[in-house]
């Protein structure tokens, strides 16, 4: 289980071996907005636990209005139900989802997506003082790019301009 004395780094894959291979099973649940990002790599995937004849699993919304966490906590039942494994779906906010669980991976999927991962914690100061991040551009890597709208496709997202290709493209937002 998450506790709030957790880092903010996203969770491993667990070291027992049924519950790695639950945790297997659930790294594989995609995002229904963002479907290249998995629940692993968006870090919302935080801990399986056995209780009993069945699995606890612990997810953090990436924010509290998320409309997306039902239909995950639908693929999470689904995929475990399909392997014959009794579970629960437990939501947490404390510790609360932060850009920074977001893998690797998961900002080299987005940034192919097309789709500008968040800024690195150095440019999140800049939004301290009210200044925009530098986002460089996914199509072009231009960091000549300008905030179009504060909202993107979706609350989670911005909208930005290249001025160098001129292509728009959503910004996931630092949380």
């Amino acid at each position: 289980m998450v506790t709030a004395t957790e880092t903010t780094a996203a969770l491993a894959r667990p070291d027992d071996p049924e519950a790695g291979r639950v945790w297997d099973l659930l790294a594989a649940v995609t995002d229904p907005e963002i479907p290249v990002l998995t629940i692993a790599d968006l870090g919302v995937l935080r801990g399986v636990e056995a209780d009993g004849d069945e699995w606890v699993v612990t997810i953090t919304p990436t924010y509290s209005g998320c409309p997306a966490m039902h239909a995950i906590e639908d693929d999470i039942r689904g995929r475990l139900a399909e392997s014959g494994i009794a579970a629960r779906v437990e939501t947490v906010y404390d510790p609360p989802w932060t850009t920074d669980w977001l893998s690797a991976a998961g900002r080299a999927k987005l940034r192919a997506y097309g789709i500008a991962p968040p800024a690195e914690a150095s440019s999140s100061k800049r939004s301290l003082l009210g200044l925009d991040p530098v986002v460089a551009c996914p199509q072009c890597d231009s960091r000549n790019t300008a905030k179009l709208s504060e909202f993107g496709s979706t609350a989670c997202k911005a909208l930005y301009l290249c001025r160098s290709c001129q292509q728009p493209f959503d910004y996931f937002k630092c949380l």
